[in-house]
């Protein structure tokens, strides 16, 4: 069935594929939040644990609202590691790292997703989007506030 939401085909398309690198983003970052969360260590070892629990578990609820977004857009969201790996701005980090830079990874990976969050405005706003323009919104907040709170960790 064809969609009529007010959006042109070309439009959602474009939409989509920036939301799916969105998506891929906050995926990757995901996973390397909740790695640190089970690999961190040192005296700030409860503090961190509990945080980026914290952080990850709200991550997972958000790639779900950003995957239903694309399906609403009549686009497939991807949802593969290897589709995940070509689309994302976000490394992996296969070293064991200090408590500290891990914080400090995750600061990049936060300001990652603000800014890949953040490229999809002209997108939104030329379709008047405004559906795909509130999540984009509320995610570049999570993940500012995010960011803040980490770099604060790294401050005398």
């Amino acid at each position: 069935m064809e969609i009529n939401i007010g959006i042109p085909a070309g439009e959602r398309k474009d939409i989509a594929e920036g939301l799916a690198r969105l998506l891929a983003d906050s995926y990757t970052l995901y996973l390397k939040t909740h790695n640190f969360h089970w690999n961190v260590k040192g005296p700030m070892f409860q503090t961190l644990h509990l945080l980026f629990e914290t952080q990850y578990t709200e991550l997972a609820l958000a790639v779900d609202l950003v995957a239903e977004r694309i399906r609403a857009l009549g686009f497939t969201a991807p949802g593969t590691y290897a589709a995940f790996a070509r689309l994302t701005s976000i490394g992996e980090s296969e070293d064991i790292l200090s408590a500290t830079d891990m914080i400090r990874e995750l600061v990049a990976g936060q300001e990652a997703v603000v800014r890949t969050a953040r490229s999809l405005f002209p997108l939104v706003e030329a379709a008047h989007d405004e559906v795909s323009a509130d999540l984009v919104t509320q995610r570049m907040q999570v993940h500012e506030k995010n960011a803040w709170m980490l770099r604060s960790l790294l401050e005398d």
